[in-house]
């Protein structure tokens, strides 16, 4: 019968022991350039009004306030520091699944109750920008596909909602088919996004255990749960689309490391070629998904099938008329039409990841630290074997995808919620930190004073 590990085991000799001096000196780095973000974002905001958010490097507006949410945001908040450390090692692992999942959800769900019920869920995808105001358009699915194109760019005629034009039909395509069966309006949307994004958590966790292993899955556990990038999982429909592409990438994962390949790995190829449709950005998921084939055993086997599975939507939406290239390029068009030809690039290149930082919290930083100087120590293989440095090579393709995406320009402002897909995979590098406790709570403090003090667009 399998050992299930001890609290020893989680928190013993594969965190390396030292390193407090170094953390530290990450995270106050991090923390200044949120603070040169913060400060130069207003100046310039308040002097050109060039950078079009109202709280620089975030969107959103300074509020401090409190709503239903507050009372069980606090409560989730102790538990999990309190608790989610001893029971990531002690709980069996599908019900540590469920567990994940289920904590996932309340600190979500109970930081977008800060805002309240309107404001934080039901109105969220609702607004002049959003999915849901074109609903009523897609009457005839194909026909709206094939003159999709024609609404683009901003001198169209009926032109698209900003982030409806911003993202092929099938992000847009999800909320017709909620509303088709029955599930139409924000309350059922924001419900959608929040409990679908929430599995993210979960998937992380499935792909790390499969490849660097239980025990550093089981260290990562409370910190996918106690996040604070929740707040933008909870309701934006970026959240939506982390889960999407989190879940293929863990579909890839079992394929790669398992027995029977097929099913699993057509599986993750349809999700691959679902993400693509959802967000254009999201093609840069192929940084991560080449680190899992490289760490797992059987890539060869699983590629055939994986490219079927992710030739199915390109087929069906092509068939249906909508020409994906075609309207990227339009895309980029009206990017710089609107915000995007406005903020400049020689500010969110580098405040994009003082967005980054708010995101993933202290602990990430620190972890990503740790996973840096693993990944670098001399004498590495090229495909390590050593679990630590496993996770640091997938950590690291995460972190290399979200930086291609700043350095493109297409990611000025927003990426608090834009990146959401990328920054899952960052949370992982906090398995590597001694003390989790502390840890935890600073992530949970960075959380709570944002959503009580920021009213966050998303």
């Amino acid at each position: 019968m399998k050992r299930t590990p001890d609290r020893t085991d989680l928190h013993g000799p594969r965190v390396r022991p030292g390193g407090t001096a170094a953390d530290a000196c990450a995270v106050t780095a991090a923390a200044l350039l949120v603070l040169a973000a913060a400060l130069i974002g207003t100046h310039l905001q308040n002097r050109y009004g060039v950078l079009r958010v109202g709280w620089p490097p975030l969107v959103g507006d300074w509020m401090p306030h409190a709503g239903p949410g507050t009372p069980a945001a606090l409560v989730v908040a102790v538990a999990v520091v309190a608790y989610g450390p001893s029971l990531a090692a002690r709980l069996p692992w599908r019900p540590l699944l469920l567990a994940v999942w289920g904590g996932a959800l309340a600190w979500t769900w109970s930081l977008a109750l800060v805002d309240g019920w309107q404001r934080g869920v039901a109105g969220r995808l609702t607004t002049r920008h959003e999915y849901l105001q074109v609903i009523d358009r897609f009457h005839d699915i194909p026909a709206t596909l094939r003159d999709f194109h024609a609404h683009i760019l901003i001198g169209a005629p009926d032109n698209w909602p900003a982030h409806v034009a911003g993202h092929p039909p099938g992000a847009t395509l999800t909320f017709v088919l909620l509303d088709r069966i029955g599930l139409g309006g924000g309350a059922w949307a924001g419900a959608f996004v929040i409990t679908v994004g929430s599995t993210a958590a979960v998937a992380v966790l499935v792909t790390v255990r499969r490849l660097a292993g239980e025990e550093i899955a089981r260290r990562a556990a409370p910190f996918l749960v106690l996040v604070p990038a929740a707040i933008w999982t909870g309701a934006s429909a970026d959240g939506w689309f982390a889960a999407v592409a989190a879940w293929a990438l863990a579909l890839l994962s079992l394929a790669v490391t398992g027995r029977r390949p097929a099913w699993t790995g057509l599986g993750a190829g349809l999700l691959f070629g679902l993400t693509v449709y959802l967000s254009y950005g999201l093609t840069l998921m192929a940084v991560t998904a080449a680190a899992v084939l490289l760490l797992g055993t059987r890539r060869l086997r699983v590629l055939p099938y994986a490219a079927a599975g992710f030739l199915v939507a390109p087929a069906v939406f092509t068939a249906l008329g909508f020409d994906w290239w075609e309207a990227y390029r339009l895309l980029v068009t009206r990017y710089y039409q609107g915000a995007g030809g406005v903020r400049p690039y020689g500010y969110w290149v580098w405040a994009n990841l003082a967005c980054t930082v708010l995101m993933v919290g202290p602990a990430t930083v620190a972890g990503l630290r740790r996973g840096g100087a693993e990944l670098w120590r001399p004498g590495r293989a090229a495909v390590p074997r050593d679990p630590a440095a496993r996770l640091a090579l997938l950590v690291g393709s995460a972190l290399l995808a979200l930086l291609v995406a700043d350095l493109s320009g297409m990611s000025k402002a927003e990426t608090e919620r834009i990146w959401l897909p990328f920054a899952v995979w960052l949370l992982p590098a906090c398995s590597f930190l001694p003390g989790p406790r502390g840890w935890l709570a600073g992530q949970a403090a960075l959380a709570l004073l944002l959503n009580h003090l920021v009213l966050t667009g998303w």
